[in-house]
C-alpha cells in the first residue's frame, strides 16, 4: 500500500507534536508516524514544562500557534515564574504537570487536526529518489510506502536506542517502549553521519512512603502566570513541591558502587548532559561537595509517583534503594520504578541548516534529541521550525530562518548549526546575546504578527496581539507627556525604586487604561531598560543586514575564486541560507564573506 502526503513527520514526541501541528495549521496534508499512538505528546522523564531559558522557547512556540503552552495551561499542578529577583530578560515561567493528563490532551489536541493523520508504525528506511539526493517518504515495518514531498524525523531517543541500569541492559527508547533501531541503518546508508548522545531519568517513588513532615516546601506563586497568551486566567488549585538533600551516607553508597554503572564501567558510550548529570556522575566528580539538591516533584493530582528531580542514575536497582534511604524523607522509600541510563544515535549537526533542512538531502528535515539536544522545550522549538519549512518545502516556498536577533528559536538552530555539540544541547539565557529584546513577557509582540503573515497563527489570536500592542504603545507615549513635579513619568518610572504600581496610584489616566499586570511589567521593562534596549537594537540592525542576504541554493562556492581552501570545503558541505550563517561557521573568515557579500550582490 502507498499513501501520499506534503510532510510526513516520524515521531510523536514534543518535536513531532509541534512540526506536525506547524504543518497541518498551513494546510498541508500531513501524516504523522508513531510506534504507539496513545503515547503522543508522552513525558519521558521530569513532569514538567519550562525553566530558565526554556520558559521562554515555549512562549515563542505559543506564539507562533504551537501546543506545548496550552496544554501545559490546561493541565499544570504548579505553576512559577523563576529569577523574579532578577532583570526580565533572564526571568522565565516553569509549570509542573500532571504527567497522564499532559499526554491525555496532547492526544485529544493532536487527533482533533482536520487535515493531520496519525498512522500506527515503525518507520525503517527512508526512500531515496533516484540519484540518492532527495527524500521521497518512508517505508514502513509492514512493507507500506508512505510517499511525502518533505520528511521531517523526530525521533527522540528511540533512534537506536538502548537502556541501561547496572548490568542491565537492553534495546529500547524509553522504558517499555521499543527503539527505531532501523531508520538509523537507512540514514548511514544515505550518508549521513551519526553521532552518540546519552541521558537519564530517575527513579519513580511511592508518594505514601515519603515522609514530607521535616522536608521544606516549595508552592506555586500566588499569583500564577499563564503558558498561552491564548489563556485569559489561571484556575487552578496548586499542589507544592518539596525540597531535600543527599548526604555523607547518600555518597559513601554511590562511590562504594560506581563501578556498577554503566557509564563508569566503559558499556555507555555516548556523552551525557553537563547541566543535567547523573548523581553518581555529581558524587564523583564533585567529590568535595557535601550534598546536592533534590527536588521531590509530584507527577498528578491523582498520581501516587513523585519524580526525585536531581537523582537520575543507571546504578543497579537495589543500589538505587539503599542511597535513596539514606536522603531525609525517603528513610523507608519504596521505589516503583528504577531510574535508567538511555543511549541514542544523533545527526552530527554540522549537516543541518539553518531551516533545519539536512544539507545533503533534499526534502529530510530533523528536529529535536536527533539533532543533539536535551529537553522538551528544545525540542518543540525545533519542531516547529521543522515543520514549518518542510510545509513551506513542499510548497516551493523560500524558508524561513529565525535569526539570533528574533527569537531563541534563531539562537538555538544557529548553535546547533555552526558546531556539531558535543554533548546534549541545552538552553541557557546566557547563549542569547540580545535576551533582553527577547524576553518571555514580549514572545507574542515579537512573533505572533511573523505566524499571521506565515499563516501558522489564526487571525483572533493575532488580533489579541495587536490590541496588547496598541495598549503598551499608548501607554508609553502617556508616560512621556504626563508629568509629576516637574518630570515625565517616564523619568520617575526610570527610578530603581519606582514601579508602575506607584505611577497606578499617582495617575488617574494611567491608571485608567486597565492594563494587565502583564502588560504594566513589560511597560516597566521597556522604561527603565530603554537605553540598553536601544543599544542592542542597533546591533541588531548590524546583524540583520548580513542575515538578510540570501545565498542562492545553487551557489557555486569551487568557482569563487579567492575563497580560503577550508572556507570552500565548509560553505559546500554546509550549503548556508544566509551571509550571516556563513559568517558564523568555522573556518570561515570575514575576509571569505566579503568575497561572497560581492559574488551575491552580482
Amino acid at each position: 500500500m502507498t499513501a501520499d502526503f506534503d510532510v510526513l513527520v516520524i515521531g510523536g514526541g514534543h518535536a513531532g507534536v509541534e512540526a506536525a501541528t506547524a504543518a497541518a495549521r498551513l494546510g498541508c496534508r500531513t501524516g504523522m508516524v508513531v510506534l504507539d499512538p496513545a503515547a503522543i505528546g508522552r513525558m519521558s522523564c521530569n513532569p514538567a514544562i519550562g525553566g530558565l531559558a526554556k520558559g521562554q522557547l515555549v512562549r515563542e512556540v505559543d506564539a507562533l500557534g504551537g501546543e506545548m503552552g496550552l496544554c501545559t495551561d490546561n493541565t499544570g499542578i504548579q505553576f512559577r515564574m523563576l529569577n523574579t529577583s532578577k532583570g526580565p530578560a533572564v526571568r522565565s515561567p516553569r509549570a509542573q504537570c500532571d504527567r497522564r493528563d499532559y499526554n491525555r490532551v496532547m492526544v485529544q489536541r493532536v487527533l482533533g487536526y482536520a487535515n493531520l493523520q496519525v498512522i500506527a508504525g515503525e518507520a525503517v528506511r527512508l526512500l531515496p529518489r533516484a540519484g540518492g539526493e532527495a527524500i521521497d517518504g518512508v517505508e514502513l515495518a509492514d512493507g507500506q510506502r508512505l510517499l511525502a514531498k518533505a520528511v521531517v524525523l523526530t525521533t527522540g531517543t528511540f533512534l537506536g536506542g538502548r537502556l541501561f541500569a547496572g548490568a542491565w541492559d537492553e534495546p529500547g527508547g524509553r522504558y517499555g517502549e521499543r527503539p527505531a533501531a532501523a531508520i538509523s541503518t537507512s540514514l548511514r546508508e544515505l550518508g549521513l553521519r551519526l553521532g552518540r548522545h546519552k541521558t537519564g531519568t530517575p527513579p519513580r517513588l511511592r508518594r505514601d512512603s515519603i515522609d514530607f513532615g521535616g522536608l521544606e516546601e516549595q508552592p506555586g506563586d500566588a499569583a500564577p502566570q499563564p503558558f498561552s497568551f491564548r489563556t485569559a486566567r489561571l484556575q487552578v488549585e496548586q499542589l507544592p513541591c518539596w525540597l531535600t538533600r543527599t548526604t555523607a551516607a547518600t555518597h559513601a553508597v554511590i562511590r562504594e558502587h560506581a563501578h556498577l554503572s554503566p557509564m563508569f564501567a566503559g558499556r555507555i558510550v555516548g556523552v551525557g548532559p553537563r547541566y543535567c548529570p547523573s548523581v553518581e556522575d555529581k558524587v564523583v566528580r564533585f567529590a568535595e561537595q557535601p550534598s546536592h539538591v533534590v527536588f521531590l516533584e509530584p507527577e498528578g493530582r491523582d498520581s501516587d509517583e513523585v519524580y526525585p528531580n536531581g537523582l537520575s542514575t543507571s546504578l543497579p536497582e537495589d543500589v538505587q534503594l539503599q542511597f535513596l534511604r539514606t536522603i531525609p524523607g525517603l528513610e523507608r522509600v519504596e521505589v516503583l520504578r528504577p531510574g535508567y541510563a538511555v543511549e541514542y544515535d544523533y545527526i552530527l549537526t554540522d549537516q543541518i541548516r539553518g531551516d533545519l533542512h539536512t544539507a545533503a538531502l533534499r526534502g529530510l528535515f530533523a528536529a529535536g534529541q536527533i539533532n543533539g539536544t536535551s529537553g522538551y522545550e528544545e525540542a518543540a522549538g525545533q519542531g516547529l521550525v521543522a515543520g514549518l519549512n518542510a510545509a513551506r518545502f513542499a510548497r516551493g516556498q523560500e524558508p524561513v530562518v529565525f535569526d539570533r536577533a528574533t527569537a531563541y528559536l534563531g539562537v538555538m538552530v544557529d548553535d546547533l548549526c555552526r558546531v556539531n555539540p558535543s554533548e546534549p544541547y541545552r538552553m541557557f539565557t546566557s547563549r542569547a546575546e540580545f535576551r533582553l529584546l527577547l524576553r518571555s513577557d514580549n514572545a507574542d509582540r515579537r512573533l505572533t504578527p511573523l505566524g499571521e503573515r506565515l499563516g501558522l497563527v489564526d487571525p483572533a489570536a493575532a488580533a489579541a496581539v495587536r490590541d496588547k500592542e496598541h495598549r503598551i504603545r499608548g501607554a508609553l507615549r502617556w508616560l512621556e507627556q504626563a508629568r509629576r513635579q516637574g518630570r515625565t513619568l517616564t523619568e520617575w518610572l526610570r527610578r530603581p525604586e519606582v514601579t508602575t504600581a506607584d505611577l497606578l496610584a499617582w495617575d488617574e489616566t494611567f491608571a485608567g487604561m486597565t492594563l494587565s499586570s502583564a502588560e504594566l511589567n513589560e511597560v516597566e521593562a521597556e522604561v527603565k531598560y530603554a537605553g540598553y534596549i536601544d543599544r542592542q537594537a542597533m546591533e541588531v540592525e548590524r546583524l540583520q543586514r548580513l542575515e538578510g542576504k540570501r545565498i542562492p541554493d545553487a551557489f557555486d562556492y569551487v568557482a569563487l575564486p579567492g575563497l580560503s581552501n577550508e572556507a570552500r570545503a565548509r560553505l559546500q558541505q554546509r550549503r548556508p541560507l544566509t551571509l550571516g550563517e556563513a559568517s558564523r561557521i568555522a573556518g570561515v573568515r570575514q575576509a571569505d564573506v566579503q568575497l561572497l557579500l560581492v559574488a551575491i550582490s552580482r
